[in-house]
This record gives C-alpha cells, sequence and structure tokens, in this order.
C-alpha cells in the first residue's frame, strides 16, 4: 500500500495545492453556522467522489487496457496523466493571462456563500467536484493507477479511501482547526486574506509545475 500511495502523491499534492477549494472552506467557515456549512461542502465533495470510485473503480479493473507494465504505466493511466498535463499547462496560461479558470466557481457565487444554507453547501461541493473538469481527471488517474495494482478489492477501496481524504487534507485541517482550536477565526482569516491576495500566482506556480510533470509522465508512458 505504501508504495501504492507513493505513486499517487503527486496527484494528492495537485489537488491540495489548488488555492481555489480551501478559499471557499474558509469563506464557509467565516460565515454563519460556518463550521457546519463547511463540514456540509467538504463531505458533498466527498459523496461524488466516492461514487465515482465506485463506478469507474469497477470499470477500470475490468478493463483489460488497465493492466500493469513491468513499469508500473498502463495505457490508460498514461493518458489520463497527459491529459492532466495539459489541463493544468492551459490553467496555468489562463491564469497568466488573467483569464477565469471554467473549472472555478463564479465570483458571485463565492460572494454570496455566506447566506446559503448547509444543505446548498453539500450541494455546491457535490456540484463543483462534478462538473469540474480536472477533478475528473484526477480523481480518474488516481482510479486508474490503484485499479492497474495488484491488490485485493478491499485494499484498492482502503487506499482510494485514503486518497480521497489526503487529497481534501487541508480542508478537513482548516475545519479541525476551527473546531477544535480556540481563538483560530483570526489566522484562519489572516490565512483566507494570504490565499485570496495571492490566488492566481499560486495558481499559476502550480499549474506549471505539475502540468509539466504530469505532461512528461504521460509521454513517457505512451512512447515506445
Amino acid at each position: 500500500m505504501g508504495a501504492m500511495l507513493v505513486q499517487l502523491l503527486p496527484l494528492i499534492l495537485g489537488a491540495v495545492l489548488a488555492p481555489i477549494w480551501i478559499i471557499i472552506v474558509l469563506l464557509l467557515l467565516a460565515s454563519p453556522h460556518g463550521l457546519v456549512k463547511a463540514s456540509a461542502f467538504v463531505l458533498g465533495m466527498t459523496l461524488v467522489r466516492l461514487v465515482q470510485g465506485l463506478i469507474f473503480g469497477a470499470v477500470f479493473a475490468s478493463s483489460p487496457d488497465n493492466l500493469s507494465d513491468s513499469d508500473g504505466s498502463t495505457p490508460i493511466v498514461s493518458t489520463l496523466l497527459l491529459v492532466v498535463g495539459i489541463l493544468l499547462l492551459i490553467m496555468a496560461f489562463r491564469k497568466w493571462r488573467k483569464e477565469a479558470d471554467p473549472d472555478d466557481p463564479p465570483p458571485k457565487w463565492m460572494q454570496s456563500l455566506e447566506q446559503i444554507s448547509s444543505l446548498q453547501a453539500l450541494g455546491l461541493g457535490a456540484l463543483f467536484v462534478g462538473i469540474g473538469v480536472k477533478l475528473w481527471v484526477f480523481t480518474l488517474s488516481a482510479l486508474s493507477i490503484i485499479s492497474a495494482a495488484d491488490l485485493e478489492p478491499a485494499v484498492r477501496a482502503s487506499v482510494y479511501v485514503i486518497y480521497i481524504v489526503l487529497a481534501q487534507s487541508a480542508l478537513i485541517a482548516a475545519i479541525l482547526i476551527y473546531a477544535f482550536v480556540p481563538k483560530a477565526a483570526a489566522q484562519l482569516q489572516q490565512a483566507l486574506d494570504w490565499l485570496t491576495r495571492y490566488n492566481r500566482p499560486i495558481s499559476v506556480g502550480v499549474g506549471l509545475i505539475f502540468g509539466i510533470y504530469f505532461s512528461y509522465k504521460g509521454l513517457a508512458g505512451l512512447l515506445p
């Protein structure tokens, strides 16, 4: 399982370092009943990812094209990694050009987050994962890597759950800090201000670094 998590680490880091999701969670935490709303938002994200894992994990596990080679790569994994890399490079270019990322929530929605209910926060978390192209490809890449390994079904399911938790670890950490650390609201507000101020350069840097890495890994697995 440890070797599998090492393979998943770049995908986990790519998900963790995307600032938009932690910004949304911090905005929800700053709103009335923020702890419940932020928890509902992350729960919505988690539920969709679990459904994706249930459906596509079975598809990949039964696909002969997802049989691992001697170097651990498969055509499906390599293709998905290449797609991830291209999407991240496009995102970095759009952010650098100050163009809107189509996977980012609309600014007006972000401005009205403090007025939404907990049920709406649950739905937003599910919706953003369901319509986010990059999140889909990240999840499918992780599922393909896990399915290609020679593991028991229960172990594959456990690894995928661990992947979800780690991919959302920054969001979970913010919620736990808010819930259990006295007077943490001021520090979380400072983090929100910093992430909002530097959202663009962080997104450009993350997109460029991981875009190049995933594109290289994908091409290396596809080329003879």
